[in-house]
């Protein structure tokens, strides 16, 4: 029997030690957990009671186990309410937990304690204590007072509200946090459980079971909050919420580690689930590109910041706008931040579907005249200050009228796009492709000198001579007329260069058309390359 009782003393100072590191472990784990304060207590009140319990075993006479039942009751009264207060507050009931209810719950095990340490002068908690006849080692018995019947009732029902508030919360949370609140539940029931059998003397030798299943439960939450991310979040409080929006948000901590996400996130990111809470955000995010990689490596967590972002979501192109904003705890100190993502796509595609519509020509794809003649300015702007040439070359379709009488509008819209596809393939990167008005296209050619374009022009034109539009009526021969200037040596404006490079094209329709003309702005010149 000895042997028995050194064996559950050694039990139970494991226990103790396992709720003193439980304590300290989230006493400098410093979560936004709003609850772990409630946590800490439970654990360390927890750590005297069972400490307590394994000293009142070594006893041997009566002062000496009565010392330290007193001593067990520094910390036993509290371990209920600080539970269930941790309980409240994971299950997102924080609302509730108000002065006066942490008054009404605390009342009583202060009272409890006044009463056990000066319980020789009144009897209102124990009204006797003997030791236990025929027991091999001293175990003492008590007869309950009406105190303790307070008490045992308060622990009784914050331990059951617990419990019920857990199973009240149980279908409305995420798969992942389930394994937490499983946790919590065998954390509350199986200390009911040994209470229970404890008071109803169905335990071996009389003795209190507490103490022992408290090894077990603090092993399941060093478990939980090593392995699981236990008191990183409080996830019911913000689950409703969470699951009501249609905008996707992400929880991080400091470490940019995902801690919380909602159902809407979920079902834009790729491979977002349960698995992801306590991954990188970096790693979440890599499927999306590398543009979602760098703003969450390049962000700022303390700054509230918003931009638009293209990603590769499921093969398609997603545009969202990302707003990051500090989390904060009531004292303002930073634990993370949470992200929001807000689908802006059909807004992004509609706003390029605007601006190319401002832009670009709708039949040929090309510039409009507005926008070639913003571009073009720009060009010749920074072509001024860098002392480069630029150039400007006017094209117009020979006899275009005549395709349209005869052959209809149709085909005539055939050869200006057939125009454009000719033109497009003799074009560099950074050149300026317009349609200037009917059947007249312009281009702004930077650093491009004039006999360059002119030759330009000349290949052009030579390669619309050799080429036709194919229709179900046969062929169509066309051919084009081209005028030719540039800004070298000259000061002129944009408008006074289409107005020579006009002049040179009128040059080339006079002439015969299918020519190149160049102005060199004291003459018009035909161009023939050497």
């Amino acid at each position: 029997m000895g042997s028995m009782i050194s064996n559950y003393i050694v039990i139970v100072a494991i226990s103790g030690v396992l709720n003193v590191l439980l304590a300290l472990f989230a006493y400098y784990k410093r979560t936004d957990f709003a609850g772990t304060r409630a946590f800490i207590l439970s654990s360390f009140t927890s750590a005297v009671y069972t400490f307590g319990f394994a000293l009142e075993l070594s006893g041997r006479t009566m002062p000496e186990i009565s010392f330290w039942i007193n001593v067990e009751y520094l910390g036993l009264p509290f371990i209920a309410p600080s539970s269930l207060i941790m309980i409240m507050y994971f299950v997102g009931l924080e609302r509730l937990i108000q002065k006066g209810l942490v008054t009404s719950l605390y009342v009583i095990p202060f009272i409890s304690v006044l009463l056990v340490w000066t319980n020789d002068y009144h009897h209102l908690f124990y009204q006797s204590m003997h030791f236990r006849e025929g027991a091999p080692t001293p175990l003492i018995d008590i007869v309950m007072g009406p105190w303790y019947i307070v008490q045992g009732s308060l622990t009784f029902g914050c331990m059951l509200a617990g419990m019920c508030l857990i199973l009240w919360q149980w279908n409305r949370m995420k798969r992942v946090y389930r394994r937490q609140l499983s946790i919590i539940f065998i954390g509350q029931f199986l200390p009911a459980l040994g209470a229970f059998l404890y008071l109803m003397d169905a335990t071996p030798y009389g003795m209190d079971p507490v103490p022992v299943i408290m090894s077990v439960t603090s092993t399941l939450y060093i478990w939980a909050i090593l392995s699981r991310g236990m008191l990183t979040a409080a996830p019911i409080a913000r689950e409703n919420l969470f699951e009501s929006m249609r905008d996707g948000v992400l929880v991080t901590d400091l470490s940019d580690m995902l801690v919380d996400y909602n159902q809407a996130a979920m079902d834009m990111l790729q491979d977002l689930d349960a698995s992801a809470i306590g991954k990188p955000l970096a790693q979440l995010f890599l499927p999306a590109g590398q543009d979602a990689v760098d703003y969450v490596m390049n962000s700022d967590p303390q700054l509230s910041e918003e931009r638009e972002l293209g990603w590769n979501i499921h093969g398609e192109t997603r545009y969202y706008q990302v707003r990051s904003s500090p989390v904060q705890k009531h004292d303002g100190h930073l634990v993370g931040r949470m992200i929001m993502l807000i689908d802006v796509t059909e807004r992004t595609l509609l706003q390029e579907k605007l601006l190319q519509l401002a832009t670009t020509d709708s039949l040929t794809g090309i510039y409009n005249r507005m926008h070639f003649m913003e571009l073009s300015r720009q060009l010749l702007e920074e072509a001024s200050l860098n002392l480069t040439p630029v150039s400007v070359i006017l094209l117009d379709i020979d006899f275009f009228k005549s395709i349209n009488d005869r052959y209809g509008h149709h085909y005539g819209d055939m050869a200006l796009q057939h125009i454009v596809a000719v033109c497009s393939k003799h074009l560099r990167e950074g050149d300026i492709f317009g349609r200037y008005g009917g059947e007249e296209f312009v281009l702004c050619l930077p650093g491009t000198p004039l006999k360059q374009a002119a030759l330009l022009s000349e290949a052009i034109r030579e390669d619309i001579e050799r080429s036709s539009v194919y229709t179900i009526s046969g062929s169509i021969h066309v051919t084009a007329s081209f005028g030719v200037v540039d800004s070298s040596s000259k000061n002129l404006s944009l408008e006074e260069l289409l107005s020579e490079a006009d002049h040179a094209l009128y040059t080339s329709k006079r002439n015969g058309r299918n020519a190149v003309h160049v102005s060199s702005g004291s003459s018009i010149t035909h161009f023939t390359p050497v």
